[in-house]
């Protein structure tokens, strides 16, 4: 066997590594979602492109990943911005931190804006 030949074989054997992963991959909920839905954020309505669609993840509704339903019900494509601002909300949900005065807001910035406004006057 010349050297070309384990050449050859080797390369077969890594161009099918490449494709057996590649059909692996495609069977996971990722890329079942960028599939099915167009690469948009479903929150802020981003675009995304083959050169930045790695910053659009897919989502899980009810926050649960092994819930994959092969029809996406429970998946949505999100930025990671997004995703992240997301998985914020929900655990300060979860743990009721919603801020030291319960979620109030307790600033307003236009308190004496009437008073500024009359001084001008």
């Amino acid at each position: 066997m010349s050297s070309n030949d384990k050449g050859g074989s080797r390369l077969d054997k890594i161009v099918a590594d490449a494709r057996r992963d590649r059909d692996k991959r495609e069977q996971g909920y990722r890329e079942q979602a960028l599939k099915m839905y167009p690469w948009i954020c479903g929150r802020c309505s981003r675009e995304f492109t083959r050169t930045n669609l790695h910053e659009l993840t897919v989502h899980h509704r009810n926050h649960n990943h092994d819930d994959n339903p092969a029809d996406g019900s429970n998946w949505e494509l999100l930025c990671l911005y997004c995703h992240d601002n997301e998985h914020q909300r929900q655990l300060e949900a979860s743990t009721g931190d919603l801020g030291s005065k319960g979620g109030i807001a307790t600033h307003n910035p236009f308190a004496d804006l009437k008073a500024m406004l009359e001084k001008k006057k």
